[in-house]
């Protein structure tokens, strides 16, 4: 057996460890809890109300559920599937339930989408509950996958699964390529890369690079000789974003996958709504509707009839299927039409595995914030490639991985890693960063990226005032301020630090002048590591009157979890850090791809809220302490209380 054979024989049995684990603590959460622990557990809300019942794109039903119990921490989340049941003891049993996805929670409102036409009866009878549901298709698709690339040998697929693990070399053309004139030097050289190889492709792209701007060139050159390429992330919100930057450069795109996992701004791209807006469609429906009557019409004959009604009956059904193979040849040709005008068909990483998609091949597979997907569910693109094109930055957040085991093993290590390891010549790394004040950009350059980041001209004046600090970090050691572990979801969260950040940001707000703000639009971001943390700051900011400076600024305040602001950024930044323990503890702080993230989000202003003598206990925060001393930037909590 090669070594690479044996290298993705050890990543089918770390999938495998994987996916055990996440079924386990699953089941541990669900299958053996009760109605009271699975709401502990964040994994079940119940009982709930029907607030609002709508149709969207597809005849999907879309239903608001409200929950009354709103203090308690959930799991529930956009994209999720759940499943929705009744305690009324006639319809409480497995059958009695239907299953959908989340659009979106807002605070303790869940809007699901439903592939149902009505409500069922039991859905108005006892209470109703929603239930969190284990995603096994998933892991299905991707150990699919792994075997598939296993045992590829003389193929396309087997020769980029050659050249992807370092067994063959890359290989590239030659080209004469005219310079894209809103591009940089370096993003040019990114998009020529990916136009002269035949194999592969890599752009490197750190944080305000312009990495997704490059990519979409790329994207661009690409479909000059090709009409229709495939484009994948492993997240419904990257594969958004790349939707809305094609269609702001006329490019049409396709977005498949479920609409409720979808963005609203996207929602057009899907493949409802291109049916729904389809010139066949009023036809598609006309059909349907005919076979509805027709069935009904049938019905109407009981047992006890002659032959004349018999043969009645028997004409109504025969037009009905008629009418039904008629209808569904015209489904797919509006299917079929759909794809044919798109140039660019655009899913998630494992969305790429859709019946839809079961016998296309692309000339090129471009695949985004490839620094975050498992290895086994990017392969899952890959098979339908000829050429494959990633991007990302493998310095930044790493993929979820529930086993700590199979992490340990080696399962976090992604293929973009192994490529840009093993095809250093594929690589391009982009070097002109155009968010970050220099002073922001400077320790993440310093400490990941080899001093090689150049700050563009345009961060000169990325400031709020030129009096004010561009870079603070706020000592709160000695404070007093401790950290506490969430009973329920065993997150850590520090209220005391909590509530300094936001009487920081109301500070601020009344100091720059709320009119000036608003007018300028500056937006904020107010991030933890921890999802408990998170959960405290929105419950000071909203379900207290504490900050009404702050409150009336909201409209441009976003409060979410480091991983969740991946790829985003925001004029200011307040990062609370959240551990202060005697013991010096600090979790997964201590994954310093993460803290990345959170330390290249801003762009005029960051605040860094922590203590030192818990974080100094690990060597990337005592060079963080360093950098923000040797820079002025260091002040302690006391300077801010009265």
């Amino acid at each position: 057996m090669t070594k690479i054979q044996e290298e993705l024989k050890i990543s089918l049995k770390l999938l495998k460890q994987e996916w055990q684990e996440d079924l386990e603590q699953y089941k541990k959460k669900f299958l053996y809890s009760s109605l009271l622990d699975k709401k502990e557990e964040g994994i079940c809300w119940y009982p709930v109300n029907l607030k609002k019942t709508r149709f969207g794109y597809g005849e999907r039903l879309i239903i608001d559920l409200e929950r009354s119990d709103s203090k308690q921490a959930h799991l529930f989340q956009s994209g999720k599937s759940v499943s929705i049941f009744s305690n009324h003891e006639l319809y409480s049993s497995p059958k009695n339930r239907i299953n959908g996805v989340i659009n979106q929670i807002k605070k303790d409102v869940m809007t699901v989408t439903l592939q149902l036409e009505e409500l069922p009866e039991w859905f108005h009878k006892g209470k109703i509950g929603i239930d969190l549901l284990f995603d096994e298709a998933s892991y299905r698709e991707m150990e699919i996958a792994l075997l598939a690339v296993s045992k590829a040998d003389n193929s396309r697929l087997g020769e980029l699964k050659r050249v992807l693990l370092g067994e063959k070399e890359a290989a590239f053309q030659q080209l004469e390529l005219i310079a894209i004139d809103r591009l940089n030097s370096r993003q040019n050289e990114a998009v020529a890369m990916a136009s002269k190889a035949t194999d592969l492709a890599i752009i490197h792209g750190p944080p305000g690079t312009g990495k997704t701007t490059t990519l979409v060139a790329a994207i661009e050159k690409s479909l000059e000789t090709n009409s229709q390429v495939l484009v994948c992330a492993p997240s419904n919100a990257a594969v958004d974003l790349l939707v809305e930057k094609l269609s702001e450069r006329n490019i049409s795109a396709l977005r498949m996958g479920h609409p409720a996992r979808v963005e609203e701004q996207i929602l057009l791209q899907t493949l409802d709504a291109k049916i729904a807006n389809h010139a066949s469609y009023k036809d598609l429906k006309r059909l349907k509707k005919s076979i509805d009557e027709l069935v009904k019409m049938g019905k109407k004959y009981k047992r006890s009839f002659g032959h004349e009604e018999r043969m009645q009956r028997r004409r109504y059904f025969e037009e009905a299927d008629r009418c039904r193979d008629e209808a569904k040849s015209l489904e797919d040709y509006i299917v079929y039409d759909i794809f044919q005008s798109s140039q660019v068909i655009a899913c998630t990483l494992v969305g790429a595995a859709s019946s839809y998609l079961k016998s296309f091949s692309f000339p090129v597979v471009f695949i985004d914030e490839a620094g975050q997907g498992l290895e086994a569910a990017t392969w899952i693109p890959i098979q339908k490639a000829k050429k494959v094109v990633m991007a990302g930055d493998h310095l930044q957040l790493p993929p979820t991985i529930k086993s700590f085991e199979a992490s340990k093993s080696g399962l976090g290590i992604t293929l973009f890693e192994k490529a840009i390891l093993r095809q250093p010549s594929s690589a391009v790394m982009l070097r002109e960063q155009y968010r970050m004040h220099e002073l922001i950009m400077g320790f993440s350059n310093r400490h990941f990226y080899q001093g090689e980041l150049m700050a563009a001209p345009n961060t000169q004046a990325h400031y709020i005032l030129e009096e004010e600090p561009v870079l603070e970090f706020v000592d709160t050691s000695g404070s007093g301020y401790n950290e506490q572990v969430e009973e329920e979801s065993l997150s850590t969260y520090n209220l005391e630090e909590a509530r300094f950040a936001l009487n920081y940001l109301e500070s601020f707000v009344k100091r720059i002048g709320l009119r000036q703000l608003k007018e300028r639009e500056f937006s904020i971001g107010l991030i933890a590591p921890y999802r408990a943390q998170v959960r405290r700051l929105n419950e000071l900011l909203f379900d207290t009157y504490e900050f009404p400076n702050l409150r009336s600024y909201s409209e441009f305040l976003t409060i979410d979890s480091i991983d969740g602001f991946q790829g985003r950024e925001r004029d200011v930044m307040l990062i609370s850090l959240v551990r202060s323990n005697a013991k010096g503890e600090i979790g997964f702080l201590a994954d310093t791809r993460r803290m990345n993230v959170a330390l290249t989000r801003a762009k005029r202003k960051m605040i860094v809220i922590g203590d030192s003598a818990t974080l100094s206990s690990h060597s990337f925060y005592t060079a963080f302490l360093d950098y923000v001393e040797e820079k002025n930037c260091y002040k302690s909590v006391y300077e801010f209380m009265e």
